[in-house]
Order: structure tokens, then sequence, then C-alpha cells
């Protein structure tokens, strides 16, 4: 299998970290590439039209994508207990996770996008705070335990991982941990996992 990915990308991590506790990862081949909004990547455009990482090519050479997909399509391939959970309370709460922690990334992500990429002169500072404000209320919720995140890795608990690691990566200044002990806690613990440590961003 061949992964289409970037060091930096969160959504890329969240595949790395979930093929690592798989035992899976020594399977990939990792293809770096960094794509952006005004930026061409012929051979990632070829495997997936959007442009978009991380896209992962099948041993069968089928393109796969987005992160999501990936995720689940992994978890088919070991005789571990599944990281998407089957049914039950516990699916929905993993799914719901991913959920909100992806929604979290796709807000920091594309703020990243409008406060790096665009021309300083054509930034819209009402839109960067509203996405901001996304990724604060999110968390909070998550450290008031309306969302609980697992101390096992499911899809659920990898995602938020990926995205607190993001938010330490490109928001520093947030300063999420402050006014969530909760989840900067779990987050201090998950992140000793040797598959977070492997993958961190560069």
């Amino acid at each position: 299998m061949r992964l289409f990915y970037s060091p930096s990308s969160p959504y890329a991590r969240k595949v790395r970290i979930l093929a690592h506790e798989a035992a899976l990862l020594d399977r990939i081949e990792l293809v770096s590439t960094a794509p952006s909004p005004t930026a061409v990547a012929m051979d990632l455009n070829a495997a997936n039209p959007l442009g978009k990482i991380p896209c992962l090519i099948t041993d069968e050479g089928e393109s796969l994508f987005d992160s999501r997909v990936i995720c689940e399509y992994i978890d088919s391939m070991h005789d571990q207990a599944p990281f998407f959970p089957a049914s039950g309370a516990s699916r929905w709460q993993a799914l719901t996770m991913q959920s909100l922690a992806d929604g979290i990334l796709d807000a920091a992500v594309i703020t990243r996008y409008e406060t790096f990429l665009r021309p300083s002169d054509l930034r819209w500072n009402d839109w960067v705070e509203a996405q901001l404000g996304k990724i604060r209320r999110a968390l909070d919720r998550i450290e008031s335990a309306q969302e609980r995140p697992n101390r096992n890795p499911d899809i659920g608990s990898i995602t938020l991982a990926a995205a607190c690691g993001y938010l330490d990566f490109r928001y520093a200044d947030e300063n999420w941990r402050d006014l969530r002990p909760n989840l900067a806690h779990w987050y201090e613990e998950f992140a000793g996992r040797p598959s977070m440590q492997e993958t961190a961003p560069e």
C-alpha cells in the first residue's frame, strides 16, 4: 500500500496513528507530498481528483480517500479489537467523537490557510474568529464530559489526539489546556503512546 501524506497533516497523522496501533504501518509506503489550495501535485491528483491528502493506494491499485474511509479500510485488515466499534453505544460514541475532532481539524486547517497563505490585505478576521470559536466550543464540550474520549485507542480518541497535537503544532498561542485540565490530562497520557511519538508532526 502507498499513502500520500504530509508529515504536518493531522488527517494523515490520524491514519498513521491507527495503522501503527493496528501493527500495519510497516506495510504502508509513505509518499510525502505537500498540496495546497494554490499548488498542483500531479501524482496526487491522478489518485485523488480532489487533490487532498491523505490518499491510500491499496495493494489492488484502488484509491481510497479521505481519512475516515482510509482508517476504516485499515481497521478491516487486522485481527485486534476493532478501532471502529461494531455496534451499540460505544460505536456511536466513537463516531461522534471522530466527527467532533474532525470538525476541530477542519476549522483549524482552513484557518491556517487563511492566516498563512492568503495575502494579509485579503484576510477576513471575523471569519477567523468564527472558526476559532468552533474549536474552542468543541474543546469545551469534551472538557465538560458531554463527549468523553476513550482512554484506549478507538477512532474517536485517535482523531481527538491528532486534533490536540495539531493545535499544539500550529496554535500554541491558544493555550487550549489552560481551561481544560481534564482534556489536558487525557491527552498527556495518550500522547505517550508509541503511535503518537512516532507520528509527531515536523
